[in-house]
C-alpha cells in the first residue's frame, strides 16, 4: 500500500514490496537496472544513468518526457550516505533554473521476505516545490512492478 504524507518540508513516501532490501538496494543502485524501471509508458522514460557510488560520489539520470517529444530533462547530485542494503541518500538537484538542492533519501527495512521502502525528500520549502516533487508514488510503484515481475 502507497501512502503519501507531507510533513513540513518533506514529502515522504513508503510502500512495502515483495523483495529482500539486497535486491531493492540493487535495483537503486544499477544503471542497467534503473534504465529499465524508472520509466512509465507515455509518460517518461530514463535514458542516461551515471553514477559513482560512495559517500561524495556524483550521480546523474537524464530523462525524457512524454517519450519521442524530445523534451529531457536532467537531475543530479552526490551520494551523502550509502550503508547496504539499509540507506542511501544523496542531493538532488534539476537542471533547471533556480532549482535549490534538495536531499533524498531512501530506507529499507526488511520483514519476512518483504521490504518497506520509505523514500523522504527533504529540502522542500515551497508549496511549489512540493508539487514539483511529489512523483514519488509513481517512481516506488514502478520499483514495485519491476521487482515483482523480474523476482
Amino acid at each position: 500500500m502507497n501512502s503519501l504524507n507531507v510533513v513540513d518540508d518533506a514529502i515522504v513516501q513508503e510502500i512495502t514490496i515483495k523483495a529482500s532490501a539486497q535486491r531493492i538496494f540493487e535495483a537503486l543502485t544499477n544503471p542497467a537496472e534503473l534504465l529499465k524501471w524508472w520509466a512509465s509508458e507515455g509518460k517518461f522514460r530514463t535514458t542516461e544513468v551515471q553514477l559513482d557510488l560512495r559517500p561524495g560520489g556524483k550521480w546523474m539520470m537524464r530523462v525524457e518526457g512524454n517519450c519521442g517529444t524530445g523534451t529531457s530533462s536532467t537531475v543530479r547530485g552526490e551520494y551523502l550516505r550509502i550503508e547496504p542494503p539499509r540507506l542511501l541518500s544523496f542531493t538532488w538537484i534539476r537542471d533547471e533554473e533556480n532549482s535549490p538542492e534538495t536531499l533524498v533519501c531512501w530506507e529499507l527495512e526488511e520483514d519476512l521476505g518483504s521490504t518497506t521502502v520509505r523514500v523522504t525528500h527533504s529540502g522542500l520549502t515551497s508549496e511549489a516545490l512540493r508539487i514539483r516533487n511529489s512523483g514519488w508514488p509513481l517512481i516506488q510503484d514502478l520499483l514495485q512492478s519491476y521487482l515483482e515481475q523480474t523476482a
